[in-house]
């Protein structure tokens, strides 16, 4: 994957601007900082960049820490930076921003939307648009930064400030690990991270436990012997054996996994000849698998491959189908302790009616849980409310509302400044309850 030819335009916000006095209070600080981080996120969210190429979004970030005081490492992972300030003697506490942009057309008619195009991984031209919130993450941490950096009298410890690329595809948070990073930097003692979601501004949402599914995509190559659409007698057709697995793939769920349990199988492409008259030699599909317990991962998993290769025996392929990983996200499990500590930082922010508690574990992943899975330590991960209010009213707030545009939309439009406010002061509180004075 290359990035964009087009030129990279430079960040009309200066660094300096995002930099705060020594010794201004929280309050005053987001104060002054709040228009300036507005006029950043819509220069992030006009200009998304793949997964492993936030070369414009990276140099963005690492001179924003560097105004504001922090040590600065770039190139964690490809495309990763790592802010760390340290404060006396205390706790480590990650904080963590996940960097990339989609590739999906914006469909918002936001006078600040996605015009930008990407070279993707075929080769081919694509549409970017931050349909998934990072640039809002990017935004809320950066002004969290500029507050941390800029009062240190009521915390002690270390910070590490996580911009991770490649969350889109499963790939930062490991490239980042895989980069060294236990021997880099202090170890941390708790992971925190937030998601900007379709919820109402001035709500957050999270449940200990397992929060998140796990996801493994892959592809699958099916076999076959090509010839006429005339004489079929004469071929192995690799549409009709991929068929026969498109719909036994269906009886996983329904048939393998127990009613109390939870699972997902999902063929998402499948693609195979280019004539109506000719029988191809292959077919190919992409399957994703949601699952929300390791042994119920496994056995789907192992459910699929068996399938697969009876459904080629039965066919009398001429050879074995072939199995490729694309992708691969782990459970986002959030520690119990940790996670009651985080709720009770963010009724600070929120109020007691603002912090919603998840009922189920939500579909969505994240390669979030690598860093505290790595470090074996404590992780939360929560997600904060994005759209008006209004939309919300006569309805329980911790459920989304019928005809929201959700993440991955190309109608994904979360407020501005009030959803930047809510997730600066979020990360602060969350922070504090680990390092604060009374932590």
């Amino acid at each position: 994957m290359t990035a964009s030819p087009s030129p990279v335009p430079a960040c009309p916000v200066a660094p300096a601007l995002l930099a705060l006095p020594a010794g201004t209070p929280a309050d005053e600080g987001l104060t002054r900082l709040l228009p300036v981080l507005g006029d950043l996120y819509r220069d992030l969210h006009a200009h998304p960049e793949l997964s492993m190429n936030e070369t414009r979004t990276a140099a963005i970030v690492a001179a924003v820490l560097r105004a504001q005081g922090w040590e600065v490492t770039e190139h964690v992972g490809t495309t990763g930076v790592v802010g760390t300030l340290t404060n006396g003697e205390g706790p480590t506490v990650l904080l963590r921003a996940d960097t990339d942009g989609l590739p999906l057309a914006e469909d918002t008619g936001l006078p600040y939307a996605s015009t930008d195009t990407a070279i993707g991984p075929d080769g081919g031209e694509v549409p970017l648009m931050h349909g998934c919130g990072h640039d809002h993450h990017v935004t809320a941490l950066l002004g969290a930064t500029a507050l941390y950096a800029a009062d240190r009298t009521g915390w002690r410890g270390t910070l590490l400030a996580v911009f991770q690329p490649g969350e889109e595809i499963a790939a930062g948070a490991r490239a980042m690990v895989d980069d060294g990073f236990a021997e880099r930097f202090p170890r941390p003692d708790v992971c925190l991270g937030q998601h900007v979601s379709p919820l109402p501004t001035g709500t957050v949402a999270l449940r200990p436990g397992t929060a998140m599914s796990a996801a493994d995509s892959f592809r699958i190559r099916l076999y076959g012997a090509g010839g006429h659409g005339s004489q079929p007698e004469l071929a192995i057709d690799p549409i009709l054996l991929g068929a026969h697995v498109v719909t036994r793939l269906q009886s996983v769920v329904s048939r393998e996994i127990a009613a109390q349990d939870a699972a997902v199988v999902t063929v998402g492409s499948f693609q195979a000849g280019h004539k109506e008259n000719i029988i191809p030699d292959s077919a190919e599909l992409k399957v994703n698998v949601r699952t929300f317990d390791p042994e119920v991962r496994t056995r789907v998993l192992a459910a699929i491959e068996r399938i697969v290769r009876g459904e080629a025996q039965a066919a009398g392929a001429p050879r074995e189908p072939e199995f490729e990983p694309l992708n691969a996200f782990p459970l986002t499990v959030n520690d119990s302790d940790a996670t009651e500590r985080v709720r009770a930082a963010l009724v600070t922010v929120y109020g007691e009616q603002g912090v919603q508690h998840m009922e189920r574990p939500l579909p969505g992943s994240e390669d979030f849980g690598v860093f505290g899975t790595t470090f074996t330590c404590p992780s939360v991960f929560w997600m904060w409310g994005g759209f008006d209010p209004a939309l919300y009213e006569g309805q329980d707030p911790s459920q989304v509302r019928p005809g929201t545009p959700g993440n991955h939309s190309p109608r994904f439009a979360p407020q501005a400044e009030p959803v930047i406010g809510y997730g600066v002061r979020g990360l602060l509180a969350a922070a504090a309850a680990f390092h604060g004075p009374e932590a």
